[in-house]
C-alpha cells in the first residue's frame, strides 16, 4: 500500500512560465540525482504531469498540476519508502522552489 505526499509550493511567475520552468528543470534533475534515481519519467497534458521515478529499486509515481499560483504535487511512495514520507516533502519542497524562483 503506497502513502501519498502532496506538497504545494507557491509561485508568482504565473501558469505558463512555472510550468516552462517545471518542463527545463526535470533534464536538471536526471543530472543532478542521476547517481541516486534509477529513472525519471515525466508525461505533460496540459498544465499536468503524470512521472515516474526509480528510487533503490522502488517505483514512485505521482503527478503534478501547474495553477496560477503554486505547484500542486502529489508522490505515491511504496510502503518501503513511506518510512522516509516527510524527508521525500522536504526536498520536494525545496527543489520545487529552487526551480521556481525568481530569476
Amino acid at each position: 500500500m503506497s502513502k501519498p505526499v502532496v506538497v504545494s509550493i507557491p509561485h508568482h511567475l504565473g501558469r505558463e512560465e512555472a510550468q516552462r520552468r517545471l518542463q527545463g528543470g526535470m533534464g536538471r534533475l536526471r543530472s543532478q540525482f542521476g547517481d541516486k534515481l534509477g529513472t525519471i519519467e515525466d508525461t505533460w497534458t496540459d498544465n499536468h504531469a503524470d512521472f515516474r521515478v526509480s528510487v533503490l529499486g522502488q517505483a514512485v509515481t505521482g503527478g503534478l498540476d501547474v495553477l496560477d499560483d503554486q505547484v500542486r504535487v502529489e508522490v505515491n511512495l511504496p510502503w518501503m519508502l513511506a518510512m522516509v514520507a516527510e524527508k521525500a516533502k522536504g526536498l520536494i519542497q525545496k527543489q520545487g522552489t529552487l526551480l521556481l524562483e525568481k530569476k
